[in-house]
């Protein structure tokens, strides 16, 4: 008897946990929240990425949190996301961090500063080398949460409507690049920088307003139409060799979040983050074939523009170091993982890069 009514209760309590399993689900909240990006939906990829990040949310979730995105302008102009965010207009945001330079140098480093990080060391010092923790009490000055959601890889130097044949080619050059801190470097050199978003960059560059511009890359930059108002497509772009972008998440917003919804965000995130590069290492290929077939001038800057930079920029991080306590507090660590990685790579794979690239067996 004592075995039956075991056997009987048992199976009771599995029948329970059976139907219990669906209710749990269905408890848990629905939630509703906005996505301001920086980036017109004409750019699939750069869009692309935080329209992922909302996708695979509600995927993950079973429908019960949905992240609506929306361009650039249509809640804030590009360059405010971070503000529309700290101020709780929306929930989540998809920027690149060093537009909010103007605020504090230190946000630059945690998406590109010249001659920094390529692609996967910038990921390598954001997910390992503690970049995610040197940038968090920052981003919580202004109350953010910030993931890692995408990398365009390396970019292209931009259109120039004049050739550079050297550092006295720069001298007045109005010239839009993307944060503050590339801006100095230009400046130093004697361009003059300018801040623009993605959507006003064209018509600025055609009536005229700008003599140079650069964006990403082949791909976005034909989308664009860079190459029917500037002939001349320079590179490399030195100033952002690898530009993470993040997703930022309003603090309390995020803190509110059931767990498994905050796990939900950063799977999703880590997604777009590889989705995005890969993409455009596929896309940015034809893309410049066709720039090309079409009468674009495909031009490397001179090395004494490259060496130049470099020395300017290197001086500015140094000056830097006395403007910021967030830029002196993150910036001798990252130097010092810069350092490391590079002694890393120089070793094997830029040597089988160079081998490759730059002989008769790259064909």
């Amino acid at each position: 008897m004592k075995r039956r009514s075991f056997l009987k209760k048992a199976a009771g309590g599995l029948a329970v946990g059976t139907l219990a399993a669906p209710a749990i689900v269905h408890a848990q909240p629905t939630i509703q929240w906005r996505l301001a990006a920086s980036w017109p939906k004409s750019l699939d990829t750069l869009f692309g990425g935080a329209d992922l990040v909302a996708r695979r949310v509600g995927e993950i979730t079973d429908g019960k949190f949905q992240i609506r995105t929306f361009a650039a302008g249509e809640i804030v102009p590009p360059l405010q996301v971070l503000d529309a965010v700290q101020a709780g207009t929306v929930e989540m945001g998809h920027t690149a961090p060093y537009y909010y330079a103007g605020k504090d140098p230190a946000f630059a480093i945690a998406t590109a500063i010249p001659f920094g990080l390529n692609c996967r060391q910038q990921n390598a010092w954001w997910l390992h080398g503690g970049g995610r923790e040197l940038m968090a009490p920052l981003f919580k000055d202004y109350g953010c949460v910030a993931l890692y959601a995408g990398n365009t890889g390396g970019q292209m130097g931009g259109w120039w409507r004049k050739e550079i044949k050297s550092v006295a080619d720069l001298q007045g050059v109005k010239f839009r690049i993307g944060g503050l801190i590339a801006g100095e470097v230009a400046k130093k050199l004697g361009a003059v920088p300018q801040s623009l978003g993605g959507p006003d960059i064209y018509p600025a560059l055609e009536k005229g307003a700008i003599d140079a511009a650069e964006w990403v890359g082949p791909y976005d930059d034909e989308k664009l139409g860079f190459n029917k108002v500037a002939k001349f497509y320079y590179y490399p772009g030195w100033w952002e060799p690898g530009p993470g972008l993040t997703a930022l998440v309003n603090e309390k917003k995020w803190n509110e979040l059931p767990k498994h919804y905050q796990a939900a965000i950063e799977a999703a995130c880590g997604e777009a983050n590889v989705w995005m590069p890969a993409k455009y290492d596929v896309v940015n290929v034809d893309a410049l074939k066709r720039l090309i077939a079409g009468g674009t001038q495909v031009k490397a800057f001179p090395a004494s523009v490259m060496n130049a930079a470099a020395k300017a920029a290197f001086e500015l991080y140094e000056e830097l170091k006395g403007k910021s306590k967030h830029w002196a507090r993150i910036y001798p660590e990252w130097k010092k993982f810069r350092a490391d990685s590079i002694s890393w790579f120089r070793i094997d794979e830029n040597t089988d890069d160079n081998f490759r690239f730059h002989t008769k067996y790259g064909q």
